[in-house]
């Protein structure tokens, strides 16, 4: 047995309440064990069981916290969209338009050179502490393509979404129902055995809630999980949706009132805030402190994509939840931790509790709080996943 005590922990964020009775369940002065890639034990360091340890792990006094999980991306592309950010920069307004672009850049790319560009994306994230990341295709949107990008997709991750319902390709928009009738047949057929989840862009542009609604039953029926982007350019009937239909997360929610809070609060899904999307497209930042007064489960993922919010840098998203959206510290980082976990459904990540994985950051610095006070400043010294050190 692989045994591994990571020692010396300043200060230790598990997310385990029962150590401080907060939601970050802070320790000082910690330590835990990694046994076979798991964590064993939890508490202080020197109560630490240190026999038959085959290797220590010396935190040297600094912050240690739970890895990010990044329950949104979208990293299966060929291409970027520089133009556009710089044009947008100037004036022009963000529609879900654009994605056609990178559509057409995708079918015509290498399944090589799509899973080049993905682990490339997915060595940032790890490099800036994101250990687990969910991906979803979208940029095919034909039946061969969409399949394709998910064997992709399974190649950088377990956690892959079905997104045929991302936009409607150009090719149908004279036959938008014929394109919803082959996201429910032929493609979700194909998609079915590379897909856990099932994803619809329901929102201005995109899909209408009645689109939405029977794309995402025809993928509950094949056996895939729900989540759905919703609400992220006008308000709408997307998060009712969600509610309804039992997502486990929906995704942007930049724009919402009070029904949809109540119906969140009243529900298992998870609320996932995307700033690095308005930040990218000058959008209106959302305020989550009515979400979070209500008590509504929150998340904070990258949304990376080529379009509208190009970063994997969990760190930066934290910074702008908590400058632009009134999140505290704490609840950024439980939310870009743990809210990303229950995004995914997920018990055995973003926490450092008995039984997780062993994935966690080292950061440089004495509290975790630096990640929102110091933005853009590299502070992740060391990533682990699964007990073994990959950055």
């Amino acid at each position: 047995m692989s045994r591994t005590l990571v020692d010396n922990i300043g200060l230790l964020v598990t997310n385990d309440s029962s150590h401080d009775g907060t939601p970050l369940g802070i320790a000082k002065n910690a330590a835990f064990l990694i046994e076979n890639g798991t964590i064993a034990w939890v508490g202080q360091a020197s109560a630490a069981p240190r026999s038959e340890v085959a290797k220590v792990v010396d935190a040297q006094g600094r912050c240690l916290i739970p890895g990010f999980v990044d329950s949104h991306s979208h990293l299966i592309f060929a291409g970027d969209r520089s133009e556009e950010f710089r044009a947008r920069m100037a004036g022009e307004s963000y529609s879900a338009g654009g994605i056609n672009y990178t559509v057409e850049l995708t079918r015509q790319a290498s399944n090589a050179a799509l899973l080049k560009n993905a682990r490339a994306l997915m060595a940032e994230a790890n490099a800036s502490g994101t250990t687990t990341m969910e991906c979803k295709s979208g940029y095919g949107l034909t039946v061969d393509d969409e399949a394709r990008s998910l064997v992709v997709a399974q190649q950088v991750t377990d956690e892959t979404t079905f997104l045929g319902a991302h936009v409607v390709p150009k090719e149908y928009k004279n036959s938008v129902e014929d394109y919803v009738d082959l996201v429910c047949g032929p493609m979700l057929d194909a998609a079915v055995p590379y897909s856990k989840w099932i994803d619809v862009f329901c929102d201005k542009g995109a899909f209408t809630t009645e689109q939405a609604r029977r794309i995402l039953k025809a993928g509950i029926a094949r056996g895939l999980l729900p989540r759905l982007h919703a609400n992220q350019l006008e308000s709408g009937d997307g998060i009712l949706l969600g509610v309804e239909l039992g997502v486990s997360s929906v995704d942007h929610v930049s724009h919402f009132d009070d029904e949809d809070i109540l119906a969140l609060a009243s529900s298992n899904a998870i609320a996932t805030f995307l700033p690095s999307a308005e930040f990218s497209t000058r959008g209106e930042y959302p305020d989550s402190r009515r979400m979070n007064e209500a008590g509504v489960n929150v998340a904070l993922a990258s949304d990376c994509n080529p379009g509208s919010s190009y970063t994997t840098n969990i760190p930066f998203v934290i910074a702008l939840a908590v400058t632009e959206m009134h999140f505290s510290p704490e609840q950024a980082l439980w939310s870009a931790t743990k809210g990303g976990a229950l995004a995914l459904q997920r018990t055995d990540v973003g926490h450092l509790g008995v039984g997780a994985h062993a994935d966690f950051s080292i950061l440089s610095t004495p509290s975790y709080i630096h990640l929102a006070y110091r933005p853009g400043v590299p502070l992740i010294d060391e990533v682990w996943r699964n007990g073994t050190r990959i950055k």
